[in-house]
């Protein structure tokens, strides 16, 4: 059974920001607001946890497609190769807010992904979900909780989520109502940048 705690984006609760921490330090799967859809969630260094949301989405690890949510653009360099000015000026106009980035992996990304040669990276503009990444002290993997039915294809109440994903994750973070958009992903990895996916982020950015 999951854990079900309700935080306000307004003003996240540090109590109720550290129990999701806490979850995530323990191996275990959140889902979490961000300033799209919902999404799962889990610790970045923790293998066990990985290959559980690899499982939940029906993906080989080393295949999969998460993206990493960072707190904020210094978290970058961690994971990225160096990036040029232009590319640096688009990630600052842009995030945080609704996008993923596709961006050149570097040599230091965690063990499953050390063969990719690019990443997603996500600083969504969502109070909770950059609260709980700077007090784990590392970016989260996330992935959207797409709904089986295709009519609907996200959830966006959290009490129904908590009803669908009760036994499969630890925790379920009622931060209101969700988006039913998802973010717009942008290749950058490239010299030219690419909509891969229009979302919820407008392409003023460029």
């Amino acid at each position: 059974m999951a854990d079900f705690i309700r935080i306000y984006e307004e003003n996240p609760n540090e109590r109720e920001i550290d129990k999701a921490v806490k979850v995530l330090k323990q191996g275990g799967l959140i889902i979490y607001p961000t300033d799209t859809v919902y999404g799962l969630g889990c610790d970045i260094t923790n293998l066990k946890a990985l290959e559980r949301v690899a499982r939940i989405k029906g993906v080989k690890l080393e295949k999969s497609n998460f993206s990493f949510v960072c707190h904020d653009l210094s978290d970058l360099s961690d994971y990225v190769k160096q990036i040029d000015t232009s590319t640096f000026k688009i990630l600052k106009r842009a995030l945080p807010g609704p996008y993923t980035f596709i961006l050149p992996g570097s040599k230091n990304l965690p063990n499953p992904f050390k063969k990719r040669k690019t990443v997603g990276i996500r600083v969504p503009n969502n109070n909770i979900a950059l609260e709980i990444v700077k007090r784990l002290g590392n970016p989260i993997i996330s992935t959207s909780i797409h709904d089986e039915d295709e009519v609907l294809e996200y959830t966006t109440d959290p009490e129904l989520i908590l009803e669908k994903w009760d036994n499969l994750v630890d925790l379920v973070i009622d931060g209101g109502y969700g988006d039913n958009e998802a973010s717009t992903v942008i290749d950058l990895s490239e010299d030219t940048p690419k909509v891969i996916r229009e979302g919820k982020g407008g392409l003023e950015i460029f």
